[in-house]
């Protein structure tokens, strides 16, 4: 299977037109179509439905245009690397994670680095903790960062000065904010919406106690933000992590914390073993002197 071939595959299943993709790549509308057909063939599988002038992705097409686009991305920051090898340092560092006050660390990281090194690109993936590994594992990102209790064993990792701590976002209006703070009794009375990823941490679960099984999941969430809007729409409360979404004082949503107080660690992984490109050295190297002088101040 070449790369070539892949970046036609691409062209063709995001064009859903032959002739449109034939036209995007300059070549010719039957090698192209040949082109596909090797590869259906090669691969055993039907990549394309065929239908009048338009092309759909099969099942299995859809599973290989996840994969040729993972390929296909990290075969070109490779050749980037290489070409900035010899020259001042620049290129792109990846960063995966979740939503955190982590990323304050990250940013100041990027802001200590950008004075010497102005030429270096960011670029930020959010997900959860299993999205974040699968993407540090095929190499698609350079760092993960990590809240709460993960199986780092696998990767050279640094826990950050910080903590993140829970608490349950609500309109200013609700009676419960009042409160400074919420028991597992109050929380298990609001409708939520959760994160995903909190549905499985231990430490809610054991920090609810008995009100667990009361727990009324309205909704869940990937992004905090999405989920604010409809806490502010009425729709029930979130389940997240102060710092996240901007609670202004005279705005419409506001924070409360849980009690007794539950905390999270953060952490930063790499793979082990890994050949980093430059860049990503510079970065792993600022980072670790922000962390440090974070624990300091």
């Amino acid at each position: 299977m070449e790369l070539r071939v892949l970046r036609y595959f691409l062209a063709v299943a995001g064009e859903q037109n032959i002739s449109r993709a034939a036209e995007f790549l300059h070549v010719t509308q039957p090698t192209l179509s040949r082109q596909i057909m090797d590869l259906e063939e090669e691969l055993g599988k039907k990549l394309f439905l065929r239908g009048g002038r338009r092309m759909v992705l099969t099942e299995e097409g859809m599973f290989l245009r996840k994969r040729a686009q993972e390929i296909v991305a990290l075969a070109d920051r490779t050749v980037e690397e290489f070409r900035s090898a010899d020259e001042e340092v620049s290129g792109d560092v990846y960063i995966g994670g979740g939503e955190s006050r982590a990323m304050r660390i990250i940013a100041g990281a990027a802001r200590r680095l950008s004075s010497s090194h102005p030429h270096i690109s960011y670029h930020l993936f959010s997900g959860n903790a299993a999205e974040v590994t699968e993407k540090l594992d095929e190499g698609l990102v350079d760092f993960g960062v990590f809240v709460g209790p993960t199986d780092l064993a696998r990767y050279e990792y640094v826990h950050l000065p910080v903590m993140d701590v829970w608490g349950v976002l609500m309109r200013r209006d609700h009676p419960l904010s009042e409160k400074r703070a919420l028991r597992p009794e109050d929380v298990a009375e609001l409708p939520l919406f959760c994160s995903r990823q909190a549905l499985v941490v231990n430490e809610i679960s054991g920090w609810l106690g008995e009100s667990c099984d009361r727990l009324r999941v309205v909704g869940t969430y990937n992004l905090l933000y999405n989920a604010s809007v409809m806490v502010e729409a009425g729709m029930g409360c979130a389940l997240c992590l102060d710092g996240i979404v901007r609670c202004e004082e005279e705005g419409p949503l506001c924070f409360r914390p849980l009690e007794p107080r539950l905390e999270v660690g953060l952490a930063v992984a790499w793979k082990k073993y890994r050949g980093f490109s430059r860049a990503a050295e510079k970065f792993l190297d600022a980072l670790l002197k922000e962390s440090e002088a974070e624990g300091k101040a």
